[in-house]
């Protein structure tokens, strides 16, 4: 398989002892999965921080939110004959699914792109109300019209959906609920409108008819969506089998949008693809690469919370217009930086 991603020698840029926790009682475990942005003549990162408190012997803990917003903490014996433990990130128990750490988002910036630090009187984005009880992740942020709109998973014993946010000054957010209903996520709106309307990816998902699939939907307000299609399908006994999902915002080039996407196969691996969308009509997939373009393989992206993955949902084009800096969580615990060429991943399409 090929690997054409420039990964950064400071990787990885980001690790969990790098940051303080939010609240008293809590470690943070795993950043992941930034999502990207340029403001004010910096490079921004969107990071999810999943916390838990500190394991004892003999016992699972973790926090969720209440409907105010306070912070509770579940333990259970390991032993516990309702308890299924089998998966580092999500547990179930007396049949109810938990995640086993609570993710909110924060906000990091960088003059060079490298080195990130938190600035100050920027607050963190945390899960409100009965729709955000496990904590909201993986932010995608698409910037239209001098307007950001930060797409992320919001997570609560209701399901997995889409949140919608949108602000201008990383300071007052509009919040406008869920717009994508249980069960979805990976959710990235185009940077700008096509005919007059707004499109984005997203990734429902079913577990007996279907699959682990992307989808395009457009909208006249960003917020009420419709029209939707399945475009990107999983492929049996390729590095995608399993699941797929959009990364961050498409980038338009002169051949197409261009989507950078992840996929996973059977053993849980994920790695990083692209496919190549119409321009006027972004609902015609015109191509796509059989092999990733990006595969786990330095020992941050082999070992950690959850190993063997890299996965992308934001990243900067460069002025030169083929440099793509991606941004991307490893193993499931770190945040680490890579570049790409278009130009490379261009050469690696297969048009259908």
């Amino acid at each position: 398989m090929k690997d054409i991603a420039k990964r950064f020698k400071a990787n990885p840029l980001l690790s969990p002892g790098d940051l303080p926790s939010s609240t008293e009682g809590l470690e943070i475990t795993c950043l992941l999965n930034p999502g990207v942005f340029q403001f004010e003549g910096k490079t921004w990162l969107l990071v999810r921080v999943a916390e838990r408190p500190e394991q004892k012997d003999n016992i699972i803990s973790f926090p969720i939110l209440t409907n105010t917003g306070a912070i509770e903490i579940i333990e259970i014996p390991k032993n516990d004959p309702d308890l299924i433990a089998t998966d580092a990130r999500v547990i179930n128990y007396k049949g109810v699914d938990y995640l086993t750490t609570l993710s909110h988002l924060r906000l990091l910036c960088s003059e060079d792109g490298i080195k990130f630090y938190e600035p100050e009187n920027y607050p963190p984005l945390v899960g409100e109300g009965m729709l955000e009880t496990f904590g909201i992740e993986d932010c995608r942020v698409a910037l239209i019209d001098g307007k950001y709109y930060l797409t992320f998973t919001s997570v609560s014993d209701n399901g997995v959906g889409v949140g919608l946010r949108t602000t201008t000054d990383w300071k007052i957010f509009e919040k406008h609920g869920m717009i994508l209903p249980a069960h979805n996520k990976d959710c990235a709106i185009f940077e700008e409108k096509i005919n007059g309307l707004y499109y984005a990816l997203h990734r429902p998902s079913s577990v007996d008819i279907g699959g682990n699939y992307i989808w395009i939907a457009s909208s006249p307000d960003a917020i009420h969506w419709g029209n939707h299609k399945c475009i990107i399908k999983t492929r049996k006994g390729l590095w995608d089998s399993k699941r797929v999902g959009a990364g961050a915002a498409p980038i338009k080039t002169e051949k197409g949008w261009l989507e950078i996407y992840h996929g996973a196969n059977d053993k849980h691996q994920y790695c990083l693809g692209a496919f190549l969308m119409d321009l006027e009509d972004p609902s015609k997939v015109i191509a796509r690469t059989e092999q990733p373009i990006m595969v786990p393989s330095a020992e941050y992206e082999l070992n950690g919370f959850f190993g063997q993955v890299v996965f992308t949902n934001g990243h900067v084009v460069a002025p030169d217009g083929d440099t793509v800096t991606i941004y991307y969580g490893a193993a499931d615990e770190f945040v680490c930086g890579a570049e790409i060429s278009i130009k490379e991943i261009f050469s690696l399409l297969n048009y259908i």
